[in-house]
């Protein structure tokens, strides 16, 4: 549950984040009639991720088993490769985000109003399939036919939309580098479970080999159905019988992309901090630079 939370919780925050740059700088340049369009496209997009949710779900239903595990086990790969793209993305974005969406926000009003619509559906969009898709994935690993997964996505997102509407009020301020440098490690851990699963899906499916070469087994030591065995499978994806494919795979990808991940780039040296603009647009003065 709490590994879904941090994905709604991530993907929510981006995209309320998007949102409240968005309406911000429409109202601080008095285009509130450029409003209506933002909203329409962002109920679009909210509707597309939940429309791809529900299709995943119930069309996965009528194929047969190995069908269900092929299916499973691609998308599990292709969603841990979406997240680890988005974590990194993010970490070298932020820094620039709102001079970028105010860059595309200029354009699409210069365009109409079908541009502000796509402005908004292609910026919230996108967080959008990655959590319903990131999301499903987990709740086939989680395997135990309960909705925490869903309940813990849906809090995760639904606190993202409060810390949203704190930032935009001015009533919260927190180091979003900080913030999404923490996060963006946490899921990276997330993902490399559920790409050890996807992998798993695909053995079970018969599309790779293996299944049944086991690393180790500790199911005496940490039972899948004890307390804490169920808390590392939320959190961690932890099988305590993985197979050596599962395994590798594992350490291939945490390994690297961690340590990639958490090299000291962007944010964390002097050449990460930006200097920012007051509401005037006027520069910083020599004594605030200095």
């Amino acid at each position: 549950m709490f590994s879904n939370y941090l994905i709604g919780l991530r993907e929510g925050l981006e995209a309320s984040l998007v949102v409240c740059i968005l309406i911000a700088y429409l109202v601080k340049t008095g285009r509130k009639d450029a409003l209506k369009p933002i909203w329409i496209g962002i109920g679009v997009a909210v509707a597309l991720a939940l429309g791809f949710g529900c299709a995943l779900e119930f069309g996965s239903q009528e194929l047969t088993f190995e069908a269900q595990e092929a299916l499973g086990g691609s998308l599990s790969i292709i969603a841990v490769g979406l997240v680890t793209w988005m974590v990194f993305w993010m970490r070298r974005t932020a820094r620039h985000l709102r001079s970028e969406l105010h860059g595309k926000l200029d354009a699409a009003l210069q365009m109409g109003t079908g541009a502000l619509v796509a402005t908004a559906f292609l910026a919230v969009g996108r967080e959008g399939l990655e959590t319903s898709l990131f999301v499903w994935t987990s709740v086939r690993a989680a395997g135990d036919g309960t909705p925490r997964p869903v309940i813990g996505a849906g809090l995760g997102i639904a606190t993202a939309v409060v810390l949203g509407w704190l930032f935009y009020r001015g009533a919260l301020k927190i180091n979003l580098a900080k913030f999404f440098t923490w996060t963006g490690g946490m899921l990276v851990v997330v993902a490399a479970g559920v790409l050890a699963y996807g992998f798993h899906d695909l053995q079970e499916a018969r599309f790779l080999p293996g299944e049944r070469s086991l690393a180790f087994d500790i199911s005496d030591t940490i039972p899948p159905d004890s307390w804490y065995g169920t808390l590392l499978k939320g959190v961690f994806n932890f099988q305590p019988n993985p197979t050596v494919l599962q395994v590798t795979v594992w350490l291939l990808y945490l390994i690297p992309t961690l340590a990639l991940f958490l090299a000291p780039v962007g944010f964390a040296s002097g050449k990460g901090k930006v200097k920012v603009r007051d509401e005037q647009g006027s520069q910083p003065s020599k004594a605030s630079q200095s």
